[in-house]
């Protein structure tokens, strides 16, 4: 078969542009993050071409003797990484994974409580334009007004007044740790199922840099890019049995583990993507190795010197500080509210990619809201440490500074394409070179 620059020259060349913006830039999204080659070349392979509907030595299809093999193999690397009892790698994203959570333990119209957008929850965590808020009943919890931080006193008498079914410890935009234990506590109280989505933090998890939600939950949701980079996908983690099935279910033929795959396949999916299958077993091999350790430490502290940086610039920080991945930049002190978007416009022309986000309690809209969030993820996969956090952490501040002069933004943009130089991303990648 043809090249790709003779196939079509058109695509090879915006993957040349897209190769490029990466090269010379600094890739801060905290949910963004590099994949080894090993990943690239899984995700391209002929696994692409094969249809596996069900499950391993249970599917619907021929031809599956390597497919199921992939897929006990990923499996098997989960089960070892977050010591899971039971791994269902099929769904496509984290999204539809979570869906597959909500399909399996909820009817419609059940109530849960999950972390509200503006706080640092995530849309699957029950905004009301999502399908976790149109189809159940959400009752949000806050961060507190003065600390910005959880506070699970007041999480727990809120579930003991609404007693719901689920309860969601996760986040997507908050800079301090989940006390998995103590949510767990709150759930056996009132009698709810505890959910955690890790995806933001799976990568910190699985080398040792943040607690694990294992043994204290039920059903634990994972993207299986971010902080653990591997392909864009995800994984759905949980216990074998059901400890509140005899109080919410008439089938006593399904432990949880069934609930769950029958969700995924065939509640909400069909064939999964075994290319994707292959990459993940990949991604679950590369994070057993002791770097992985090393490396999900180093996040934490890039992701500490960084913050350090920015509010040594003056720009405060939510919950000033973080003890994770990411830091969230509050723009009102500086009378930037509602700036967000523009803000992000102009760190895109000074090379540093990060993504406008609400703050707590914030009176912008979210479409241009009154935060950055940023994190160290991608970076710290390139090689970048603690000195080159504080040299991006002042660009960031020049920029939120100057936002509306382009010369200055120009400057920046050579700056950090000077630094970016030093970390090459993919040296050697054929058309990505």
């Amino acid at each position: 078969m043809e090249p790709l620059e003779t196939k079509d020259p058109k695509v090879a060349e915006l993957i040349r542009k897209e190769q490029d913006r990466i090269e010379h830039g600094v890739e801060l999204i905290p949910s963004e993050n590099f994949v080894s080659k090993a990943v690239l070349q899984a995700l391209g392979s002929v696994f692409t071409n094969k249809y596996s509907e069900g499950y391993p030595r249970k599917r619907y299809y021929g031809g599956q003797e390597w497919v199921d093999e992939v897929e006990e193999l990923a499996i098997e690397r989960a089960q070892k990484l977050f010591g899971a009892e039971h791994v269902n790698v099929q769904p496509y994203s984290g999204s539809p994974a979570n869906q597959a959570v909500f399909f399996a333990l909820l009817n419609l119209g059940d109530k849960f409580m999950g972390l509200d957008l503006s706080c640092g929850g995530h849309l699957t965590h029950g905004s009301p334009v999502n399908f976790s808020g149109k189809n159940y009943k959400c009752i949000p919890y806050f961060v507190d007004k003065e600390t910005e931080r959880i506070d699970l006193d007041v999480v727990k008498k809120a579930a003991m007044q609404e007693k719901p079914k689920m309860i969601l410890s996760s986040l997507t935009a908050y800079p301090r740790r989940l006390d998995f234990k103590g949510f767990q506590e709150i759930c056996e109280e009132v009698g709810a199922y505890h959910f955690a989505d890790i995806s933001h933090i799976a990568g910190l998890i699985a080398g040792g840099a943040h607690e694990s939600p294992f043994p204290f939950t039920d059903v634990v949701t994972t993207t299986t890019h971010k902080t653990l980079r591997g392909p864009r996908g995800a994984m759905i983690m949980c216990k074998v049995e059901d400890r509140l099935h005899d109080k919410y279910h008439n089938d006593s033929q399904k432990n949880l583990s069934q609930l769950v795959d029958s969700a995924v396949f065939p509640g909400l999916q069909g064939g999964p993507h075994d290319n994707a299958t292959a990459a993940k077993a990949v991604a679950f091999g590369e994070a057993l190795q002791p770097e992985f350790k090393e490396y999900a430490r180093q996040i934490v502290r890039n992701a500490k010197a960084l913050a350090d940086e920015v509010m040594a610039q003056g720009i405060k920080l939510v919950t000033d500080g973080t003890d994770n991945h990411l830091i969230l930049m509050d723009l009102r002190p500086k009378g930037l509210t509602g700036k967000g978007k523009e803000l992000q416009h102009a760190m895109d022309e000074a090379g540093i990619t990060l993504n406008k986000n609400t703050v707590p309690f914030d009176p912008a809209s979210p479409f241009n809201p009154s935060g950055l969030r940023c994190g160290t993820p991608a970076v710290t996969t390139r090689g970048m440490k603690e000195s080159e956090m504080k040299v991006i952490g002042k660009a960031i501040a020049k920029v939120v500074d100057n936002y509306q002069n382009d010369s200055v933004l120009v400057k920046i943009r050579e700056e950090i394409r000077e630094l970016s130089k030093q970390f090459p991303i993919y040296p050697g990648m054929g058309i990505l070179k």
